[in-house]
């Protein structure tokens, strides 16, 4: 679609390269799963995945089947893990796509060698392992080791992991869980107790001759604050994209933000001392002011309360606060008395303008949310230029 709206992002590629770089050498000897799924976090998929793997990113992992077929259709061969047990429906399209199935119920496991025997022209009935025309599809059993949001129940593990392992049409290909509180430096306890809930699960599965190729735990928090948790794999999300896990792990890594988000001022008006603005005229001038016209609103990821918790845009190498509502498609900012501001003017929402930067995170602070919500928010309707 042709963009006459003077309003986009600019994904810095090479910043996302960068950090993968920087992920995949912090976490070595593991490998880096870069983390793509929700269009990549805001950035654009394909993109990001291309230059994480460019960085040194050796596997992707999405949320759908369908993300991991919008990577494929693109050309992209790595091997995509699915984080979410895929429904029952979709598994012929993930064996179509090649796709590492997430699976954590026995229904699950059922359907995924149904569809990797229907694909190979077997009747799973009369598959036999030696059969050279049955290709094995290599799923990760997830194990619930304490977040309680997905995964197999630890009482169900062993059984789930005995029933993959019997099929011929399946290999366990690996064993993984997810940390709930990585993020959070005072309750690193309860992080090493999730790793070594799944540890325990290995070593039981060991003594029954099962040993899935990979072991990971690790997310971008955990592959930054708890090196133990780093195993064979490491998935990495957030950081990905330059921004730290959370403000407490603020540092502790060099990263790089690769969105910015940028506009320019449509209108300027003189408002005279007294005067609302916006709906609701909930901010008047306490001067005669310049006020700038945004073209970028609440549909565009910019937050309707943000103005109202005191956010700043750069425009003209300062902050400059904006002022009124929020509306659905523009914003206004005050620009003091006798300002020189003009239409046509760059205004920097989230990123850099001379000296100064507004962080995803500092929106985050403002709106008691977390920079993932931040850059996963910014709407379709934005145009996403790498750079």
């Amino acid at each position: 679609m042709t963009q006459f709206r003077p309003s986009w992002a600019e994904v810095d590629v090479g910043a996302i390269a960068a950090n993968a770089r920087t992920l995949a050498g912090l976490a070595a000897p593991a490998q880096l799963c870069a983390v793509v799924k929700a269009g990549g976090y805001g950035h654009g998929a394909v993109r990001a995945a291309e230059a994480a793997l460019d960085g040194g990113a050796t596997w992707l992992a999405v949320a759908l089947v369908e993300e991991g077929v919008e990577l494929r259709d693109a050309g992209i061969d790595a091997p995509i893990l699915l984080l979410s047990e895929p429904p029952v429906g979709a598994f012929a399209d993930v064996v179509a796509a090649d796709l590492r199935p997430t699976v954590y119920t026995a229904t699950a496991v059922e359907a995924a060698a149904k569809a990797a025997a229907a694909a190979a022209g077997v009747a799973t009935a009369g598959a036999d392992a030696g059969d050279r025309r049955l290709r094995r599809l290599a799923v990760h059993l997830k194990v619930d080791t304490g977040m309680h949001r997905v995964g197999a129940p630890l009482e169900d593990v062993v059984d789930l992991a005995a029933d993959i392992v019997a099929r011929p049409e399946l290999t366990l290909e690996g064993l993984w869980t997810h940390f709930a509180v990585a993020d959070e430096p005072w309750r690193d306890q309860f992080t090493e107790a999730q790793l070594e809930r799944l540890l325990a699960v290995q070593r039981t599965l060991a003594a029954r001759g099962v040993r899935p190729r990979l072991l990971h735990a690790a997310n971008s928090a955990g592959a930054i604050a708890h090196p133990a948790a780093r195993l064979d794999l490491v998935r990495c999300g957030i950081a990905l994209y330059g921004l730290d896990p959370s403000t407490e792990l603020a540092g502790r890594v060099p990263l790089v933000p690769a969105l910015s988000l940028k506009s320019r001022v449509s209108q300027v008006k003189e408002i005279p001392a007294g005067e609302g603005v916006s709906y609701g005229l909930r901010w008047t001038a306490p001067e005669r002011t310049t006020v700038a016209t945004v073209p970028l609103g609440y549909a565009d990821g910019v937050p309707r309360r943000l103005s109202c918790a005191g956010a700043d845009v750069l425009l003209g190498g300062r902050r400059r606060p904006m002022a009124g509502t929020i509306t659905m498609d523009q914003l206004l900012v005050d620009c003091g008395p006798r300002s020189d501001v003009r239409a046509g003017d760059e205004v920097v929402l989230i990123g850099r303008q001379g000296h100064d930067e507004i962080p995803a995170w500092e929106w985050a602070a403002k709106l008691g949310t977390i920079g993932y919500e931040v850059v996963c928010g910014i709407g379709p309707r934005v145009p996403r230029i790498s750079i």
